[in-house]
């Protein structure tokens, strides 16, 4: 019986082809609009450790002094050198990685390539364990070698490529800042988005390049950049930043369950009381632990102007799917007499109620197709804008399917009110009339 009416829809739409366009484009560009900034939505507040972000927490203690304190505010996101080495000795989770972000000078072997920068992470053994890093070749390095200050880096497959062809470099050197450093692993192509591990570098952009033990990196007085918080007589002076009151590194730890979370909350707490009693913190001690997608949330990593634009393309979906129903409803009305004469020969109104909506849902589709092709076309306009964000704006599978689904089912709720009027013409009134 579908494929009657399917038939009947198909001739129908045929006979008012120039109704049919503009159903189908109000459709499209409603659907095209509204689909181009919900996959930047989509994209931009994704997680970016997908099943595993609710076992990563980072630890947040408050060291500032007593000037402008408000019990409201947040706790700062990144902690001292003294509270982070503390915390990290004292290895009360699964895992735990200290870091901060930098740049390396490059030096190439082959001479036809001029040095060059590349984005850094100095952080501690278990940042890629934690964090799943794919590696091609090699592995991470071990906390005996952060603790020997070892001369040793894991490279991105960015890096890999442009020095060694994309070839196994475990073992080969690459001259980082006048030093050699021995590659003992190379990752796949990995960036997790958002760069939620380190907010004050990028939330956006690519992961870094070279990966150092942030122990090297300081006896190595390797270049960092980032936010750094001072108070009272601190100073972000490099030499000192080891011993000055300034919060400049990120913490992230794992916990396995819900017992694991508990008991290192209390030693969190525990340990801010500590040092509140020695002297060491002014404020009264607070500590919290804040998960990934939370500290997204808290960071307001998604900009603003990203949800006003779904929120005014919803409205112009919105104002398209009104004119379809204007339209539907015009054509639907406009077949009266064909409706009566179906309706007198036996046909029942849920028969005939059923045709209309098969002929709307031929026009849902036929409105997805447009749809994707505008979608297709904002993204490539918006992959063009120089930002970090722009070029991560590529329609996934999900949202693809999604598409056609949303298109089909606007047509249909389109559609039911007209082909519901439709139905509940008297025949014999129309009859009569004609």
């Amino acid at each position: 019986m579908f494929a009657y009416y399917l038939e009947l829809a198909l001739r129908s739409l045929r006979r008012s082809g120039a109704l049919t366009a503009l159903m189908i484009l109000a459709i499209a560009l409603g659907i095209g609009a509204s689909m181009t900034t919900l996959t930047v939505l989509h994209v931009l507040s994704g997680d970016p450790l997908p099943g595993r972000s609710g076992s990563i927490f980072t630890p947040r203690l408050d060291p500032r002094g007593m000037r402008d304190f408000d019990l409201s505010e947040n706790l700062p996101a990144q902690v001292t050198w003294t509270d982070g080495m503390n915390l990290l000795n004292a290895r009360r989770a699964r895992r735990q990685a200290l870091m901060t972000g930098g740049a390396v000078p490059i030096q190439p072997d082959d001479p036809s390539i001029d040095p060059f920068f590349v984005s850094a992470r100095y952080t501690s053994a278990d940042f890629f364990g934690m964090f799943d890093t794919p590696f091609r070749y090699g592995q991470a390095w071990s906390a005996t070698e952060d603790e020997q200050r070892a001369h040793i880096a894991v490279i991105g497959a960015e890096l890999n490529d442009r020095l060694f062809h994309g070839e196994n470099s475990v073992g080969r050197t690459i001259h980082a800042n006048g030093a050699d450093l021995r590659i003992v692993g190379v990752l796949k192509p990995w960036r997790p988005v958002p760069h939620f591990y380190d907010l004050n570098t990028t939330n956006y952009g690519a992961a870094e390049q070279v990966f150092v033990p942030l122990t090297t990196s300081r006896a190595m007085r390797l270049t960092r950049n980032g936010g750094v918080e001072c108070w009272g007589e601190g100073s972000s002076d490099e030499e000192h930043m080891e011993a000055a009151s300034c919060v400049w590194l990120q913490l992230w730890v794992e916990l396995g369950d819900a017992a694991a979370v508990a008991s290192y909350r209390t030693f969190l707490e525990g340990y801010a009381r500590e040092q509140v009693a020695s002297g060491r913190y002014d404020r009264p001690a607070r500590a919290e632990l804040t998960d990934v997608m939370r500290l997204l949330d808290e960071q307001r990593v998604v900009p603003s102007d990203v949800r006003l634009q779904v929120w005014l393309s919803l409205g112009f979906f919105a104002v398209c799917l009104v004119n379809t129903v204007g339209l539907m409803l015009a054509k639907f009305m406009r077949r009266a007499g064909e409706v009566s004469v179906r309706r007198a020969l036996g046909a029942s109104r849920r028969s005939v109620f059923t045709q209309l909506l098969t002929e709307a849902g031929i026009v849902g589709l036929a409105g997805g197709l447009g749809g994707l092709a505008v979608a297709l076309l904002g993204l490539a306009i918006l992959r063009m804008q120089p930002s970090p964000a722009a070029e991560l704006a590529h329609l996934d599978p999900t949202m693809l399917a999604a598409t056609f689904l949303v298109s089909l089912l606007a047509a249909l709720a389109a559609g039911v009110v007209p082909a519901w009027r439709a139905c509940r013409i008297p025949p014999a009134l129309q009859l009569k009339s004609q």
